[in-house]
């Protein structure tokens, strides 16, 4: 478009401008001289009439190379640490099996994923959940602490491994507050009077123990407390054998760092941690049970009172009425 303003303005507005060449030839006719302007547009030109380098001025000199992956790297490296550790504080976090109190269900060796995240709305545990809780009252005490390096720690502690050195614990929550859990001979075990059908107890265990240690028990939960049960019961210190601490057994609710969800390692033993069907039995919650008929007889007696009242009232206005009438 430049040569063609060009060549309208020479044929109207005058003589045309000589170039100066000897040989009469405009500039750039043979390959000599400067390029057209159109092409100083296509170079990069960004009004078409500028001289060549004018973008790189006015970008302060050469373009800006993308930054180098190396240099990028411990910036991605932190971002993913910080997330890390949200997700251990409140979302997940992994434990590692360290005994076999719950076998079947969980193996030594087992890495669990664990939900924090749902106490920080303010739900409890529920019967039927496998826990994690921190030592309540010194039950693992006495027990050693593996030894760990510099960076095992640095890695437990965002919650890309398992902490060795946090004293925590792993059972199954048998009764929650307003609970009355018994076990008498070798089972099973009674929850508010109904029997369990455990399907998850280590094959060859029976329910309850047959001894004087804690074995034979009938506890009434209280509220705020938790009464727990390892799957492996012929090898598990758990409420049974803890009776005479400060807490009787029992776990505080506020002790429960999260629930098991699922076994997340090795991949051979991946497996969701449902709550067993045999804590939805009918009738189970004997207090929930009783709490309606109370409720509804609590809400029926003020109505009735209500409705005799209002009855009454009724009855009283036409004697009135007819009194007046026969005096009239």
């Amino acid at each position: 478009m430049g040569d063609l303003a060009l060549g309208a303005r020479s044929g109207h507005d005058g003589p045309e401008e000589r170039s100066g060449r000897p040989d009469g030839l405009p500039d750039g006719a043979d390959g000599t001289g400067p390029e057209p302007r159109q092409r100083d547009h296509a170079a990069g030109d960004g009004d078409g009439g500028g001289t060549p380098g004018d973008d790189e001025a006015a970008d302060g000199g050469q373009p800006k190379k993308p930054r180098s992956f190396w240099k990028e790297l411990p910036l991605l490296v932190g971002i993913a640490l910080v997330l890390a550790l949200l997700i251990k504080t409140f979302l997940v976090q992994a434990f590692s099996i360290p005994s076999a109190s719950m076998m079947n269900t969980l193996k030594e060796g087992d890495r669990v994923l664990v939900d924090k995240l749902t106490p920080w709305f303010g739900s409890e545990p529920e019967r039927g959940e496998v826990i994690v809780f921190h030592d309540p009252a010194g039950w693992l005490e006495g027990e050693p602490v593996p030894e760990t390096n510099f960076v095992q720690k640095g890695l437990s502690w965002i919650g890309l491994m398992p902490s060795a050195e946090e004293k925590d614990l792993i059972k199954r929550v048998i009764g929650v507050g307003g609970d009355t859990v018994e076990c008498k001979g070798t089972g099973p075990v009674r929850l508010n009077g109904k029997p369990l059908d455990e399907p998850y107890v280590m094959p060859g265990n029976t329910p309850c123990t047959v001894d004087k240690n804690g074995g034979q028990f009938k506890v009434k939960v209280p509220d705020g407390m938790l009464w727990v049960m390892g799957d492996h019961r012929q090898d598990s210190m758990d409420s049974r054998y803890h009776q005479h601490d400060k807490n009787k057994g029992f776990v505080p609710v506020d002790s429960v760092v999260g629930r098991a969800v699922v076994i997340a390692w090795p991949p051979t033993r991946w497996a969701t941690l449902p709550v067993p069907d045999t804590f939805d039995q009918p009738g189970l919650n004997a207090a929930l049970g009783a709490a309606p008929g109370v409720l509804g007889l609590a809400g029926a007696v003020p109505l009735v009172l209500w409705r005799r009242k209002a009855v009454l009232k009724v009855t009283a206005r036409p004697a009135r009425l007819s009194g007046g009438r026969t005096a009239g």
